[in-house]
């Protein structure tokens, strides 16, 4: 039974008979009549009593033809939402827990004001893990941090962090790892990409780390550091809501290291008004970020 034979069955009902539904379907009667046929004969029931000309519903017509409207409505339904642009349903995102735990609060908290329809899930993970999970279908889009396989994903960069090396308050001046006197590095896990920098950070002096310490939070790594049990890596915009940073030494990185990148990614040839809709939300407020801190710059001279 496919959608076309619900239609002319549909259309016989609410026309009256053959001919008006021949009519308005713009087909030849003879169509008309040989469709609803083979309909009955897949059904292996009779739809019409056909006294002449006049056609009436059997009691099996009568139930189909509910059934009829509902499927037909349904479809309609669904041709509307693939062409609908406005963001609805269930939008799942991944996001390191760096760019979870200070980027989103306020973009997401302004996404749920826009667009109510849209029920919204927050997954964290390494740039590795998250990637997989979009091209399993487990999530939509995810943000990470550079780089991004080119093939499979569309990407759009969202924001650029800065990048600092911290230690316990005190610490000298590090400007290389040649200067680090605790070599312990705390750090997530394998696949972290600022455990990964930081391992490049040290690799470009020809120094190798002693120790590294994993840790589950950016709370626990910074309290790690702050009470002097080694060195982490991480975007400074970190910091900004750490309750603790007096207890820390911050210190710049040299510019093959300084700055990082935050990718929006999704898998490519999918066009969602939902990732479209999030991607203005996160632009604008990494746009606006910038625009403070540089403001903050010009007034601190």
């Amino acid at each position: 039974m496919e959608l076309s034979d619900l239609r002319i069955f549909q259309a016989v009902v609410r026309a009256g008979g053959i001919t008006r539904a021949a009519a308005q379907l713009h087909r030849v009667q003879s169509n008309v009549t040989t469709r609803v046929k083979q309909l009955e004969e897949k059904l292996d029931t009779e739809l019409f009593l056909r006294e002449g000309k006049r056609m009436q519903l059997t009691p099996a017509g009568t139930m189909l033809l509910d059934y009829a409207d509902r499927l037909l409505a349904l479809a309609q339904e669904a041709r509307e939402a693939l062409h609908d642009q406005t963001p609805r349903g269930l939008l799942r995102l991944g996001a390191m827990e760096s760019t979870a735990a200070v980027r989103l609060p306020g973009p997401l908290s302004e996404y749920h004001r826009r667009y109510p329809d849209v029920t919204l899930e927050l997954q964290s993970g390494n740039p590795q893990q998250l990637s997989a999970r979009v091209l399993a279908g487990e999530i939509e889009a995810a943000l990470i941090t550079e780089p991004v396989a080119d093939g499979p994903f569309e990407r759009i960069a969202i924001y650029e962090e800065e990048m600092v090396i911290v230690a316990t308050a005190g610490t000298p001046r590090i400007a290389s790892a040649r200067e680090v006197k605790n070599r312990t590095i705390l750090a997530f896990e394998p696949g972290c990409p600022h455990r990964k920098r930081l391992e490049e950070w040290f690799a470009r002096s020809r120094q190798m780390p002693e120790r590294t310490v994993e840790m589950s939070s950016y709370h626990a790594l910074l309290g790690c550091a702050a009470a002097g049990m080694g060195i982490a890596l991480l975007p400074k915009s970190v910091l900004e809501a750490f309750p603790g940073r007096d207890a820390l030494s911050v210190h710049p990185l040299g510019p093959a290291h300084r700055k990082a990148r935050t990718m929006l990614i999704w898998r490519k040839g999918v066009e969602v008004p939902k990732i479209r809709a999030l991607a203005d939300i996160l632009l604008a407020s990494g746009n606006r970020r910038v625009s403070a801190g540089r403001t903050g710059s010009r007034r601190s001279r």
